[in-house]
């Protein structure tokens, strides 16, 4: 089982590990995104800090001006200790066992908009881009669909996909294969705000119990949701969750 995650655009800063863009998951989209980082690094050095404040979605100079690095000399961690938005708040992977971590880095993909995608135990420097922005000229999903699309459909044959992205992320990939999404409703209305933060806590609940089918993980009981219904259309299934907490 593989499992899809969006990232988010506050990150923790730190790092120790050098930066290795070739060992990224795709060793053979070095070339697209060395090309990428290349129009995002000579955005940085020109330090047209208008232009920087809405690629980055940044109002203040000093927030701006911080996030202006060589990111190929910057240290790194693990993508999904970097990453630090709500989900991943909630998921708090460094407070898991050391075996629900090793479960993590080897079934979890998270997007990016600066890298495609990566396993959750790649290794990323600390940067700065806001969902949906264009690094100069370039969008970065249609930069990216056509590299990911096939890609990952070769790569997850096999694989049943749990897809916890937010919507916005299927411009880089929508699963051509059978997949699973979730939603959460509460007094009878769709959470979306914080739906972040029941991702991250169905995804700490898999974790735990070191899921590794679909089935099983509908079996799974998560503290304060109640499976509602299933739902499936074509090669689409929604799981509904209703809050109880």
């Amino acid at each position: 089982m593989k499992i899809l995650l969006a990232p988010s655009e506050s990150k923790r800063a730190g790092g120790e590990n050098a930066f290795h863009l070739e060992q990224l998951l795709f060793e053979d989209l070095l070339s697209s995104r060395t090309q990428l980082l290349h129009h995002y690094s000579n955005l940085l050095q020109q330090r047209d800090l208008s232009k920087l404040s809405k690629m980055f979605g940044l109002k203040k100079e000093a927030d701006i001006t911080y996030h202006i690095k060589e990111l190929i000399h910057e240290p790194t961690m693990k993508a999904v200790a970097r990453y630090s938005g709500v989900a991943f708040e909630y998921l708090d992977y460094p407070s898991l066992s050391l075996s629900a971590q090793t479960y993590i880095d080897t079934h979890l993909l998270i997007f990016s908009n600066l890298f495609g995608i990566v396993r959750a135990n790649d290794h990323i420097p600390e940067y700065r881009l806001q969902q949906g922005k264009a690094i100069g000229e370039i969008k970065p999903a249609q930069f990216y669909k056509p590299l990911l699309q096939p890609r990952l459909d070769h790569y997850l044959e096999g694989e049943e996909i749990l897809d916890l992205r937010a919507g916005f992320y299927d411009k880089y990939y929508k699963p051509s294969l059978p997949y699973t999404t979730l939603k959460f409703i509460k007094e009878g209305r769709v959470v979306s705000h914080w739906a972040k933060a029941y991702r991250g806590i169905v995804l700490r609940a898999i974790a735990k119990a070191e899921v590794t089918r679909l089935e099983a993980f509908m079996r799974l009981p998560i503290e304060g949701l109640t499976l509602y219904e299933i739902q499936t259309k074509k090669q689409h299934t929604e799981i509904i969750y209703t809050i109880t907490a």
